[in-house]
C-alpha cells in the first residue's frame, strides 16, 4: 500500500496556506484504492528540524508531496539532506511552490529542488524570463506567470512524448489544470535525467511557460517539480472554499461552471500518485 506524506513547509497558521487548505486533494488521494495518506504542517518553526521531515529516509513513507509555502525559511540543511536521502532510497518526490521567492527554501535541496527558479536566488538561466509577467498585482515580482484567475482552469500542452502524468483514463490526453494569476518558474536542470512535460501560456504576454518537470534518475525515486501549489489547493479547485486574507485578486468560476476542468485535475493527481510509485 503506497504511503503518501502531504507536507507543508510552514507551521500551522490560520491565515496562510496550511495543509487543511488542500483538503480536496487529501480526500481524493485517500479515496484511491491502496493509498494511505498523512497530511501535516511543520511541527516546529523554520530553522529547527521537523521530526517527520528529518526522519524521512528511515520512515515507511513511499512518497513526499512537498508544498513549499514558506518565504525562504521552510527547510534547513538537515531536512534537505533527509529528503535527498529519502529519494536516494527510492522515495517518490513532488515539490511545488509559487511566485517570486515563495517556497525558495527548496532551492537548497538539490535534485528536484534545482528545477525551481526564484527571484532572489536560483534565477531562470534564460535572462529574458527574469521580468514581470503578471503586472496587475504590483507587490509580486518575477517569476509570476499569469495563467488566469484563481478558480478558473488553464489549457496546458504536453511537450515531447506524452508523459504518463498527462494520460487520461480513456486513453486521451489531459489538457487542463487550475489557473493562477502568478505561477512560479521551473525548468529541467542541466545534466539531470529530467524533462519538461507540460507548458502553459500566459494570458498577459502570450508567452509559453513550463508547468511541470519530471525526473527519472537511475537508482533514485521519481520526482516532479510543479510550477505552483495552486494546482493542488482547495481555492483553485473551488473558490467557494476560501483563501487567506492576503489574496487580493478576484476569483473566477470556470472550475465550478465546467466540471471537466476539475475532472482532469483529479485525474492528474491520480496519475501522479501512481507514477511516483513506479506505475
Amino acid at each position: 500500500m503506497p504511503k503518501i506524506l502531504l507536507q507543508t513547509t510552514i507551521p500551522f497558521t490560520e491565515d496562510d496556506w496550511h495543509i487543511d487548505r488542500f483538503s480536496r486533494l487529501i480526500d481524493h488521494l485517500a479515496d484511491l484504492d491502496g493509498v494511505e495518506v498523512t497530511a501535516r504542517d511543520r511541527a516546529v518553526p523554520g530553522g529547527q528540524t521537523d521530526p517527520v521531515i528529518g526522519g524521512l529516509a528511515d520512515s515507511d513513507y513511499d512518497q513526499l508531496w512537498l508544498f513549499a509555502v514558506d518565504v525562504g525559511d521552510g527547510l534547513n540543511a538537515e531536512e534537505c539532506a533527509a529528503i535527498a536521502a529519502f529519494r536516494a532510497r527510492g522515495g517518490g518526490l513532488m515539490i511545488t511552490r509559487d511566485h517570486m521567492d515563495l517556497g525558495s527554501s527548496v532551492c537548497t535541496l538539490g535534485g528536484v529542488g534545482d528545477a525551481h527558479y526564484f527571484h532572489s536566488s536560483s534565477l531562470d538561466p534564460d535572462a529574458t524570463r527574469n521580468a514581470r509577467d503578471d503586472v496587475e498585482t504590483g507587490y509580486i515580482d518575477f517569476p509570476n506567470y499569469h495563467s488566469g484567475a484563481n478558480g478558473d482552469w488553464q489549457a496546458i500542452t504536453p511537450l515531447g512524448e506524452v508523459h504518463p502524468l498527462l494520460r487520461d483514463a480513456d486513453g486521451g490526453v489531459l489538457d487542463r489544470l487550475p489557473a493562477h494569476p502568478h505561477e512560479g518558474g521551473v525548468g529541467a536542470p542541466p545534466g539531470a535525467d529530467a524533462r519538461v512535460i507540460a507548458t502553459g501560456v500566459s494570458k498577459v504576454s502570450n508567452r509559453p511557460f513550463n508547468i511541470a518537470v519530471a525526473f527519472e534518475d537511475a537508482g533514485k525515486g521519481r520526482g516532479l517539480a510543479q510550477s505552483t501549489f495552486h494546482h493542488f489547493a482547495d481555492y483553485n479547485w473551488d473558490p467557494r472554499l476560501g483563501c487567506p486574507t492576503f489574496v487580493s485578486e478576484a476569483p473566477g468560476d470556470g472550475m465550478i461552471r465546467d466540471p471537466e476542468g476539475l475532472r482532469q485535475t483529479r485525474q492528474y493527481m491520480t496519475n501522479l500518485a501512481a507514477w511516483l510509485s513506479g506505475g
